[in-house]
């Protein structure tokens, strides 16, 4: 399984970031609309070993995602496992019965619109991903996935560098290491109750 590097950056404009990207050769894809809902664990608490089980949907695509924990203080680098579901509603609804019948419980969830594009420069595949996220505001995420050869090789100090350098060149700074849960969790927590 891959190894993704990735930052997270917040921003107060995604469209300047969008037009640099674009100058330095990156290819839109599609928007798209990500909702994602994710999984308290039955007998682990994923905050403390900062793992996350989450189940993405993008239309009637659904993906069931692990993610272990970051492997560094600077970057958001973590193995990932993705299982790709059948398509449809029916597929998200077995996955959510399932997991209930498990113990998994809701954790929260993140609405996004998402605008990806990417750039093969030979050494790694880069991804862009402009996120607009319902509730937290703009973030570039930057992410590079080394397979686990080239991890083992070394393969991940490259990639954290050539991260580096795009985001000094998009002139990103405001890195935000937690996840998109873990700025609701904390909106959430700083959010005063609401009267009866």
């Amino acid at each position: 399984m891959p190894i993704e590097v990735e930052q997270k950056f917040r921003v107060a404009d995604l469209d300047p970031v969008r037009a640099r990207l674009l100058e330095l050769g990156f290819e839109p894809g599609a928007a798209l609309r990500q909702a994602d809902r994710y999984y308290a664990h039955p007998c682990r608490d994923f905050a403390r070993t900062d793992e996350a089980l989450r189940l993405r949907s993008e239309g009637d695509c659904h993906t069931l995602t692990y993610k272990g924990p970051k492997l560094d203080g600077q970057t958001k680098t973590r193995r990932e496992i993705p299982l790709a579901l059948p398509d449809g509603p029916a597929a998200a609804a077995a996955a959510e019965e399932l997991l209930a019948c498990l113990g998994f419980a809701s954790a929260g969830s993140v609405v996004k619109q998402r605008r990806p594009l990417h750039r093969d420069d030979g050494a790694f595949a880069l991804e862009a991903a402009l996120d607009d996220v319902e509730g937290l505001g703009c973030f570039v995420e930057l992410e590079i996935l080394v397979d686990d050869d080239a991890a083992r090789a070394g393969g991940l100090e490259p990639a954290r560098q050539a991260m580096r350098s795009l985001a000094a060149e998009l002139g990103l700074e405001d890195v935000e290491r937690r996840s998109y849960l873990e700025l609701r969790l904390a909106q959430a927590a700083n959010r005063p109750a609401a009267r009866p």
